[in-house]
């Protein structure tokens, strides 16, 4: 009997997960949410980029999706501008009764230690009356930051550091609200973005470090974050809008959880907009990004991964790749102890359901 599933969200992530769940017959779709006037109305075949008719149409009214009593929500709605928003959101799914697996927000992808406990507390209550599970595997792919390198290091006698990389032109990248509001492309280098306010670095990465840590059965003593950015040189046109003349062009940024006085777990950003952009940084395994696990300890290990698709260039591939980690999760997620759960808590998903032979 497939599992009954609503979906919020049909951005670059939702898209993509939408069609995964129209496409899978381990899932029934129940209805779509979305937040933009112009999708209302819409069929969620049309939403996802199918030729085919779902017969489910697009409301804007969360509670109505509820109602229909699905089994899970996978949210994938925009966390990274409005996080109460989102976070409200999931709250109220929760205490509905209903499961969620989702890409947003990153927050809630291991909150112990980066939101206070009293926020937690919210969910676990939710979680709890409503009977209903919770797991957010965030984005850059989420699994590069956790599922990646659990899997390594099971096979490691010692590890002194573990860090986790993504490195990648987002010229292609069409998200002009992550683009230009979040990360601060365009900016003049006086200018200073949401992502690089003090602090939030720190916050936006700190559930992937501490949930590394409880993995790896160590305490982070304390956060730190630093971040470089390169202004264009001349003015040039991206997918997602204009970068003009002095505006931010490539930005590289590192967050560091210690132990003690040593970087015991590293994530570091190599974003650019121009290859020929800072050639003294990391550069991708593959034409256009790629992301890359390194583990320095007996034994050591650079791992890079590589994602392609059939539908499009790196970025796509990359965003296909965390759109599937929440997909396929929805089982596990369903068959989880009320509460919020995380790699840490669901069995292994191995992929089963997923073999095809090519036509």
């Amino acid at each position: 009997m497939p599992i009954r599933v609503a979906h919020v969200g049909t951005g670059n992530v939702g898209r993509i997960a939408l069609a995964h769940l129209i496409d899978d017959e381990r899932f029934e779709l129940t209805g779509v949410c979305v937040s933009t006037d112009a999708k209302v109305g819409k069929d969620a075949g049309e939403l996802a980029g199918l030729e085919v008719v779902t017969g489910i149409t697009a409301i804007n009214d969360l509670d109505a999706v509820l109602a229909d009593k699905p089994d899970c929500v996978v949210y994938c709605a925009m966390g990274d501008n409005r996080p109460i928003e989102a976070m409200e959101d999931v709250r109220r799914i929760l205490a509905a009764g209903v499961n969620v697996a989702g890409s947003a927000p990153g927050m809630l992808q291991y909150p112990w230690q980066v939101l206070p406990r009293k926020y937690i507390a919210q969910f676990e209550e939710a979680a709890e009356q409503g009977n209903a599970s919770l797991f957010i595997t965030g984005v850059d792919p989420g699994f590069v930051n956790d599922l990646i390198p659990f899997a390594f290091a099971s096979t490691c006698q010692s590890i002194e550091q573990v860090r986790c990389l993504e490195i990648a032109d987002y010229a292609t990248y069409d998200g002009s609200t992550v683009m230009f509001d979040v990360m601060g492309f365009g900016m003049t280098l006086d200018e200073v973005p949401m992502l690089l306010q003090p602090g939030m670095l720190g916050m936006a990465w700190g559930t992937a470090i501490r949930q590394l840590a409880a993995g790896l059965g160590i305490e982070i003593d304390n956060i730190t974050e630093t971040y470089e950015r390169e202004p264009a040189p001349e003015a040039f046109d991206i997918s997602a809008g204009h970068i003009p003349k002095g505006g931010v062009a490539a930005l590289k940024f590192e967050i560091f959880g210690w132990v003690g006085d040593h970087p015991a777990i590293v994530i570091e950003h190599v974003t650019r907009l121009r290859d020929d952009l800072r050639p003294d940084w990391r550069r991708p395994a593959q034409e256009g990004g790629s992301y890359r696990v390194e583990i320095t300890g007996e034994p050591s290990y650079v791992v890079d991964i590589c994602p392609t698709s059939r539908k499009g260039d790196h970025n796509y591939a990359a965003i296909a790749a965390g759109a599937g980690r929440v997909v396929n999760a929805i089982p596990a997620v369903v068959d989880a102890d009320p509460g919020i759960r995380t790699t840490l808590d669901l069995p292994f998903v191995t992929g089963k359901g997923l073999f095809r032979i090519p036509s």
